[in-house]
Formats: C-alpha cells, structure tokens, sequence
C-alpha cells in the first residue's frame, strides 16, 4: 500500500482516495442504495482506502448524511475525512452558480458562509473535526471575495482543531498562487485523467515544485475509460454525463478504440481497463492522489485492485501515447 502525505500537513493517506459524489444520489447519479454505499465505505477503509472525500452540496446534504451513518460503525482515527464549502443553497449570498432539482446554488466563500458550512457539515457528519477542507468552486469574479479573506476564516478554523488542512478546487493558477500567498495550502482538487491532461501545463508542476498535493478526479472519465459505453450512448439530460466532451457519441467510439487496443495490457496484468486507467493516473506525478467514486462493493474492490498494478514504465507511455492520438482526434 502506497501513503503519500497530503502537502505539508503531516497527514500521510492512501494514494488513492474514495470520492462519493455519486453517493449523494439525485438528478446526478440516480437513486442510492444508502445502505450498500455504508458497507462501500467500510470495506474501502477495511482495504486500506483510507481517505474519504464529500462536499456539502452533493446530494444536498445527502452523501455527509450517509458517511456520517459509516462513520458510527468504524474507529474515527482509521479516516482521512475531507468535505468541501463555498456551494450553498440556503439564501441568496454570493454568485449563482446553477440549477438543481429546485435549488439555485451560488458560489459564496465568505468567512461567513464557509462558517456556516463548516458547522453544518460537522453535525451532519457527526464529528467534531474535518481532516481536509476544500473550498469547492472559486469565485466567479475574480477576488469578488479576497482569498486573503477565505484563506484568513480557514487558518482560524485550523486554529480551533476543527480542520486539520486546508485545499482548494476546481483553481486556475492565478487563484491557487494567491492561496499559496496567503496561508497554509495543502492539496487542490481538479479533473485529470490520461484523456484530460490540461493541469500538465500549470496546476501540476506548480504543486509538485510547491509541495502541494494534486488530487485528481474523473480519473475514468465518470465511467468512460471502464469501458462498457456503447458507442451510441446518450447521456440523459442533467445526469452527470450530460454535455461532458468525451461523453459525445463521435468521442466515445474515440476513446473504445483507444481501450480496445489496451486488451492485451489487461490481459498482461490480469486487470480491468478501469484499473490501467487509474494507475497510470497514479504514476503520472508523485504529487497526485487519485480520488475515485464507488458506491457499490464490486467497485470499491475494483478500485483497490489498481493499488497494487505492477504497470512498467514501458507500458505507462505507451497508453501516454494511445491517448495522445485519442485527444487529437476529439471533437
């Protein structure tokens, strides 16, 4: 099992986290089965998936709900528990940032808002401290609110035990360096997968040079890179997948051709296409830690299998340069 520290936080997690955005369930991922993604939860902190990560907006509440249930059922001390502020549907603070079955939800990182969020989802969780809290999306106007401002409410939050380190999401590298000036940063959040290689370019270097960690999500592109969609496939409207590039039907048969091609790897490591996918995401940088999601044990189990793929340095360019071919022919 590899450990990696979260930036410079002391805090050392799996190399690959659980994400449960889809546990949430809703118009994004369709109904949950709570009690399969509590047993999700547990069997990954059993395989040593250590580091589980939420947002107060996923779900509406609904995913801290259900990893406040798993949290009653194992030692506290066992996980690594990161949940993010900033996205909230309680009044009209902030920017709107979109529509959601009824709620509009806006981008507010106000020292009170994150505040209120910060309480709201230690109730929910049913804990008295969060070991890694984000700031989910950045202001749509750029230092609308100061991230000297932000950054000042979460350094006092660390302060009083109730956070232990401090990231952000979803940042441009203006906005990341002005976290970085102002305070204690320890670990961004953003989209990679080897068909999604924009941070290579900036977020990436800077955090390795910096000592950050980059914690990378849609590592298989919400299923994509598994392997199983149709060439055809249509996403439904407001369904997660729903105006994602890739998810386009002339860019799916795109990315089987590339995974076609890759049969042979995983028959060489006895692995799902799923698995190639996610560790190579890991061996992309010594910075990154790989968030996947999983509400079902199979998954869970799946994912655990990519801890250990012996992948060669040979066989990580290779795929580097399958998707290379993949990404200039997308549309």
């Amino acid at each position: 099992m590899e450990m990696r520290e979260i930036g410079k936080s002391g805090i050392r997690a799996n190399a690959f986290a659980l994400g449960c955005w889809a546990i949430g369930g809703g118009e994004w991922w369709g109904a949950n089965d709570d009690e399969m993604s509590v047993k999700t939860i547990l069997r990954g902190v059993d395989l040593g998936i250590n580091w589980i990560d939420t947002a107060r907006v996923y779900g509406f509440g609904h995913s801290e709900e259900v990893i406040g249930q798993a949290l009653k059922q194992t030692d506290r001390s066992r996980v690594i528990l990161s949940t993010k502020c900033g996205l909230q549907w309680y009044d009209h603070g902030g920017e709107e940032h979109f529509t959601k079955e009824g709620h509009t939800i806006s981008r507010d990182l106000s020292p009170r808002a994150i505040r209120r969020d910060l309480e709201l989802s230690l109730k929910t969780l049913g804990t008295d401290y969060i070991d890694v809290y984000y700031t989910h999306w950045q202001c749509k106007t750029y230092g609308m609110v100061p991230v000297s401002e932000t950054m000042g409410e979460l350094l006092r939050m660390k302060e009083e035990g109730k956070i232990r380190a401090i990231g952000a999401s979803n940042v441009d590298l203006t906005v990341l360096k002005d976290y970085v000036a102002a305070g204690e940063l320890d670990v961004i959040q953003e989209k990679f997968s080897i068909l999604d290689r924009k941070a290579e370019t900036d977020l990436l270097p800077f955090c390795e040079d910096n000592g950050i960690t980059f914690q990378t999500y849609s590592p298989i592109e919400q299923g994509l890179l598994a392997g199983k969609a149709f060439n055809d496939y249509k996403p439904k409207k407001g369904e997660v997948r729903d105006g994602k590039a890739w998810w386009k039907p002339e860019n799916i048969r795109t990315a089987n051709e590339m995974l076609a091609g890759w049969k042979d790897l995983a028959d060489k490591y006895q692995c799902s296409l799923a698995n190639l996918c996610i560790r190579w995401n890991s061996m992309a940088s010594p910075a990154i830690n790989v968030l996947c999601g999983a509400r079902k044990l199979s998954q869970i189990e799946d994912t655990a299998r990519s801890m250990n793929l012996p992948l060669s340095r040979e066989d990580f360019l290779r795929m580097k340069r399958d998707a290379d071919k993949a990404i200039e022919k997308q549309v």
